[in-house]
């Protein structure tokens, strides 16, 4: 019996021994394309060369040496260009390991910033309904997946959630798109009012709503009206780019597409495009000089941050990302992708809503289609989506609790940025087959 404690104890998981490009192969020979990069970690596919062989140089050079004693060159570089690429004021960057490590330090960064300021009283934080930040409990307690959150609930701090932006399911058919972004902002700041001004630090929220949601893009003025929100009552605005970011949508930022700045940013996943765990949080001048002229010292910390390897393989993300002008490529190939997945899928009784930007997609399953109404718990649409997918060599991301954490089926799609047109055609052909031999099963 297998001594690895895999997340679901009684998975037969075949074993991987080597990937190129969009697919992945098993010891068995079988080949998978990688439509989903993972967890929307591969952006750049599987055995790059370019990133190879910058950790290999940073594994010859000196493969770690702790933070508290050094900085690294590949530490500076990718700081250097991150803050290169982003608008100002974002020009300061705390390196991590992955993404709940990210938002559980922006969390930290947002209360030693008012610590400082010397306004104790701020301690509450607010962020949306469906939304995830991840599973360390002080991200866990932010998110707003009541499925994540159930049985850890008794360990969480208190956080606030307000509703998420979710038109397919919450916009009124008369409303517009500015006055359900409106009523969003009314809301927020009715929560804040409730709360206590003083009492609140930050709103954190993905600017696309990843794994829990399925890609949820807000509405026109949203994220605008947020920032106003925020700026009002002097309440920091946290963006989760965890998934969402690092070039997924077709821009850098997804909140690019916002016309809004963040205080504070996380970025993981795709930072090192799975060559090495990685992540990351960009803080404004305003927060860090407020530490700076301060104490002096952020009061956090991890034994493997800034880790040299890591940073040689975001460094090199990085410039592959840019030197092979990809960005142009997820908008382009995003663009085909939603179109053949609409052509292919819309006629379909049981596809409600396909939305997402650049190459990251969601496809809202439904039992009807006028009304709705999700797809029956007990279908258990997700797992034989999966396991089907697999089964036809296709990599996808189906999950369940769309809604509300616990109705609702989703798949989020999120390819290698590297993927061209037959790739695209050969993706949405087996989901196409995947979904004919699960609706079977459900409808």
């Amino acid at each position: 019996m297998t001594k690895v404690f895999h997340r679901h104890c009684h998975s037969k998981l075949p074993t991987v021994v080597r990937g190129e490009g969009v697919y992945l192969f098993d010891q068995q020979g079988r080949r998978y394309l990688d439509a989903c990069g993972g967890a929307a970690v591969s952006n750049l596919g599987h055995n790059h060369q370019h990133v190879k062989r910058g950790i290999a140089q940073q594994l010859e050079a000196i493969p770690f040496a702790h933070s508290h004693f050094f900085t690294t060159d590949s530490c500076e570089l990718l700081a250097k260009k991150l803050t290169h690429l982003a608008p100002d004021p974002l020009n300061h960057v705390y390196f991590v390991s992955g993404g709940s490590e990210a938002v559980e330090s922006a969390l930290k960064m947002a209360r030693q910033y008012f610590v400082e300021k010397g306004e104790l009283s701020r301690t509450e934080f607010i962020a949306r309904k469906q939304s995830y930040h991840g599973n360390t409990l002080g991200a866990l307690a932010v998110g707003g997946n009541q499925w994540r959150r159930s049985q850890y609930e008794p360990l969480l701090t208190s956080a606030h959630h307000v509703s998420a932006c979710y038109p397919y399911r919450d916009k009124h058919p008369s409303e517009s798109d500015r006055a359900y972004s409106q009523r969003l902002a009314d809301e927020l700041e009715q929560k804040i009012v409730q709360i206590g001004p003083d009492k609140v630090m930050a709103f954190v929220a993905e600017p696309v709503v990843g794994a829990t949601a399925g890609a949820l893009t807000a509405t026109a003025d949203y994220f605008r009206l947020v920032r106003k929100v925020c700026d009002q009552y002097g309440i920091l605005l946290i963006f989760d780019e965890v998934m969402c970011g690092v070039g997924r949508t077709g821009t850098f930022f997804a909140f690019e597409q916002e016309q809004t700045v963040p205080d504070l940013v996380t970025l993981a996943k795709g930072l090192g495009a799975g060559y090495q765990p990685i992540g990351a949080v960009l803080a404004s001048d305003t927060v860090y000089d407020t530490i700076a002229s301060g104490s002096g010292f952020f009061q956090h910390g991890h034994t493997f941050m800034g880790h040299p390897m890591a940073c040689a393989a975001g460094l090199a993300t990085l410039e592959a990302i840019e030197q092979d002008q990809l960005l142009l490529n997820v908008k382009r190939q995003g663009q085909y992708l939603k179109q053949l997945l609409e052509e292919k899928l819309s006629p379909f009784a049981y596809i409600g809503d396909i939305r997402g930007k650049g190459l990251f997609i969601g496809i809202e399953l439904v039992s009807n289609k006028q009304t709705k109404q999700p797809l029956p718990i007990e279908s258990q649409a997700h797992k034989i989506i999966h396991t089907t997918a697999m089964e036809l060599g296709l990599m996808c991301y189906p999950m369940s609790g769309t809604i509300d954490g616990v109705n609702g089926h989703h798949i989020l799609l999120a390819p290698p940025f590297i993927i061209n047109d037959d790739q695209i055609v050969e993706l949405v052909d087996k989901l196409v087959q995947t979904l004919n031999v699960c609706a079977k099963q459900w409808m």
